[in-house]
């Protein structure tokens, strides 16, 4: 996109700055799909016909069922398909094709229904609103009173909306999280490095560092050893390779100019659909139901689970809702979506004995997005995987990563960061009987005390790089309005066991970032909830319980 393009979108965007975001939140009144698509429902079924294919049936009765097909529902179905379980996937969003050329995705300034997750207006980092179709989108932005949750509404979940970086935290910062709940030898030694394996973890090779596209990230790294700071790489999961192919034309650039949030249409991005999913599918066990919300969990006297379940299609309309049962029920639906389950259960009497600790625990991993300008660098893009990370234990631990700037197609001198502090403020949810709807109680201002720590830090950055804090009109310095890693709701030790089995009920288990204690320590916790997730299900599968 040209400047004056981007100039001119930019303030069309600021005239609507004051558009009233309506959320999609279980219980949330949404636009009817009919009188939501502007364009048509015709206009994505020709951008992306794939997406209309029907989904296959859900079995009337399963050995397993996985809600969800994120990280840990993923490698979940994997190991128990593997070990012969015959496994259904429920996915309440759509299965997204790839394609060397094709716009399969979209984008985060210009994002339309392919974007977001069933509502009509999204605010992105950058503070520009956009109004879009609802349609059911990949990224799942849900409005609580105090903060908006970023989650994945795909299969393949969070792994097709993320930023790539997938790295351990610190031994002591693990240890300040999980105390002896979790046994850091046990991760690092086996279950971190089989992810990586599986995953083909790899930091950005140097000759891409080196290219035009990446100058905002040698500007970061800079400016961070001028403030007295050692940046180190982390590992991506990105396909190195086809971002070589954006770079000489030989694909459609995507990672490459700035796009991850709402997919990279061309797999440049090595998300769960290249691995996890199809090695489970690959079984002949495995079925992946997309399309398919699981609204509500109970148990019936023989002890079969059973899950009440709405099929879709793209435009949100709705082709059925059924109740289906299965054997054992692993939830893998997100912090947010497995701990909406449970509390609810917990509240309508359909699982009466879950424990006390159900609904507890919840953090936002201390997540805050930085933006400086008058950074400038080499490059007319910013490529989105990220180079470095710095680590800073002055006060609050925390790390910043350095990231491109989304929602921001050229590069015109912004460095962005993305923060994880090690906080230690927590919330519960609970279950508002007249709305029918499951309630995060984030307090006021629960993210100042990460908001002070970060901006520190990047205030010592912006001196040492004679920058400025922030981007005013269109984005503050320390953003921590949103969450993009929710953690917690049923964790591990306490609404669970130490391996994610359910007290008070056999055959139920967590298997995703719900079962995490608010917090990965400073670090992306996807890496983390794979390697639990495949801890856990190699010991369920061992005990055969």
């Amino acid at each position: 996109m040209q400047r004056r393009n981007f100039l001119k979108a930019a303030g069309a965007g600021a005239t609507v700055a004051a558009t009233t975001l309506t959320s999609t939140a279980v219980g949330h009144a949404a636009p009817s799909p009919q009188h939501a698509l502007p364009m048509g429902s015709d206009h994505y079924r020709n951008l992306v016909p794939e997406l209309f294919v029907p989904s296959p049936p859900a079995p009337a009765h399963s050995e397993a069922i996985v809600i969800g097909s994120g990280f840990g529902a993923s490698a979940t179905a994997l190991r128990l398909a593997q070990n012969g379980t015959a496994v259904t996937v429920l996915e309440r969003g759509l299965r997204w094709p790839r394609d060397p050329f094709r716009e399969i995705h979209t984008s985060d300034l210009l994002a339309d229904g392919r974007g977001v997750f069933r509502r009509t207006s999204f605010t992105n980092l950058t503070g520009l609103p956009v109004v879009c179709d609802y349609f059911s989108g990949v990224l799942d932005a849900t409005d609580y009173e105090n903060i908006s949750v970023w989650r994945g509404a795909a299969v393949g979940g969070g792994s097709v909306i993320f930023t790539g970086v997938m790295i351990a935290p610190e031994r002591r910062f693990f240890d300040a999280v999980f105390g002896n709940s979790l046994s850091y030898d046990e991760m690092a030694s086996t279950w971190y490095p089989k992810v990586r394996q599986m995953l083909r973890l790899s930091p950005l090779p140097e000759d891409l560092y080196q290219s035009a596209n990446f100058g905002h990230s040698r500007r970061w790294d800079q400016d961070a050893r001028r403030a007295g700071f050692d940046p180190q790489r982390v590992d991506g999961i990105w396909n190195w390779d086809v971002i070589r192919s954006e770079l000489t034309g030989g694909t459609r650039p995507s990672a490459s100019v700035g796009e991850t949030n709402m997919g990279n249409s061309n797999g440049a991005k090595f998300d769960l659909n290249q691995n996890y999913i199809p090695a489970a599918e690959a079984t002949g066990k495995t079925t992946v139901c997309y399309g398919h919300q699981a609204l509500s969990i109970g148990r019936e006297r023989d002890g079969r689970y059973i899950v009440e379940v709405e099929s879709s299609d793209p435009t949100g309309m709705v082709l059925s809702r059924r109740t289906i049962t299965c054997d054992r029920l692993f939830l893998g639906a997100g912090s947010i979506g497995t701990s909406e389950l449970l509390v609810r259960a917990q509240a309508t009497g359909a699982l009466p004995n879950l424990n006390e600790h159900i609904g507890k625990g919840w953090g936002t991993n201390g997540d805050g997005a930085m933006v400086r300008s008058f950074g400038f660098s080499d490059g007319n893009a910013q490529a989105a995987p990220s180079a470095s990370r710095i680590v800073d234990e002055t006060g609050m631990p925390l790390s910043l990563e350095n990231w491109h700037v989304p929602g921001v197609p050229v590069n015109i001198g912004l460095l962005g960061s993305l923060g994880m502090t090690l906080d230690s403020q927590r919330a519960d949810f609970t279950y508002d009987a007249q709305s029918n709807r499951v309630v995060l109680n984030w307090p006021k201002n629960g993210s100042a005390a990460t908001v002070e720590a970060l901006r520190a830090v990047q205030n010592k950055m912006s001196i040492a790089g004679t920058t400025l804090p922030g981007a005013l009109p269109l984005a503050q310095d320390v953003n921590s309005s949103f969450t993009a890693h929710p953690l917690g709701g049923a964790v591990l030790g306490k609404a669970t066991d130490g391996y994610g089995r359910v007290k008070g009920y056999d055959g139920l288990y967590v298997m995703d970032g719900a079962a995490i204690p608010g917090s990965t320590g400073t670090v992306n916790p996807s890496l983390t909830i794979t390697a639990l997730a495949e801890r856990n299900v190699a010991e369920i599968i061992r005990s055969k319980r």
